[in-house]
């Protein structure tokens, strides 16, 4: 390879490593998504969100969302790369926050384990996301479009600036 297609084929590459080992780093260390990890536990908060996911072997989607935390709302914004799926969607999603204490706690890397299909406006899955300070979402996600995912991502959530 050479050239233009070449510098693409390595960019392709090194973007597909670097979302596998993001994933490999959130599969280890404790994290545990899923029914268990949450198991005995009262929500601290709650989520709605809304995301548009694209995929052919890898995966990308960005969105946002309102974080609805003691007493208040706080506006975040969110991307995602990842391994495993086909098609294109949209999610609106809303869900429970555990292990949150303080908002900024909220922000950061999220590994994601997902599961789920969509096809026109039939849709199923769950979302469980979990981040390096141990906050995790459960959400239960509406999906419209064509997708067959079965993988994980790194999400990133980012705090909007508050007016």
């Amino acid at each position: 390879m050479t050239g233009r297609s070449g510098r693409w084929a390595r960019g392709a590459s090194a973007l597909l490593a670097t979302v596998a080992l993001t994933l490999g780093a959130c599969s280890f260390g404790g994290v545990k998504l899923g029914p268990d990890a949450v198991k005995g536990k009262s929500p601290d908060g709650f989520v709605d969100m809304h995301e548009v996911q694209a995929a052919y072997i890898g995966s990308g989607s960005g969105g946002g969302g309102t974080l609805y935390f003691d007493g208040r709302e706080y506006p975040f914004g969110l991307g995602a790369a990842g391994i495993g799926g086909i098609g294109l969607s949209t999610v609106e999603a809303t869900g429970d926050v555990y292990n949150l204490k303080s908002v900024s706690q909220f922000p950061g890397t999220y590994g994601q384990a997902r599961y789920g299909f969509a096809i026109g406006t039939e849709s199923g899955g769950d979302l469980w996301l979990q981040n390096e300070q141990g906050v995790i979402l459960h959400l239960k996600a509406k999906r419209t479009g064509l997708m067959l995912s079965l993988g994980g991502d790194a999400v990133v959530i980012a705090m909007n600036p508050q007016e």
